[in-house]
């Protein structure tokens, strides 16, 4: 069983940058590859970043590549998304999410994911 709580949500303007994180309990961390979804209102779940087990390759939606960056730290129990560069399109509740060795190497579907925390909002004003 994986808890995962975000934090770092806020406002800001377009161009602006923010950091999330996600704070992961459990003994087995490592195990899980981790990913950060959004869901904007009226829309699905997309998929934004993703990192793997061993924090060695970390891969994005083509909405953000070059803007978000996906780290983790395993002695921390902790994984970031550093954004940049925001867009109104940006807006929506963030999600970390922890994918078991089911979810494969570089899982993207929601349904990869087996545990979720509860989002946070980010909103871009432009």
């Amino acid at each position: 069983q994986v808890q995962l709580v975000e934090s770092g949500g806020g406002s800001v303007q377009t161009g602006g940058s923010l950091r999330l994180s996600c704070a992961a309990s459990g003994r087995t961390f490592s195990s899980y590859a981790m990913g950060w979804f959004r869901q904007a209102p009226g829309k699905e779940r997309e998929f934004v970043a993703g990192i793997t087990r061993s924090a060695g390759s970390a891969y994005y939606a083509d909405s953000v590549k070059g803007r978000f960056a996906i780290s983790r730290d395993i002695a921390k129990n902790t994984v970031h998304l550093q954004m940049s560069s925001l867009k109104p399109e940006d807006t929506a509740l963030y999600y970390c999410a922890a994918a078991g060795y089911s979810g494969g190497a570089y899982p993207t579907a929601r349904e990869q994911y087996s545990y979720w925390g509860q989002g946070t909002q980010v909103t871009v004003s432009s």
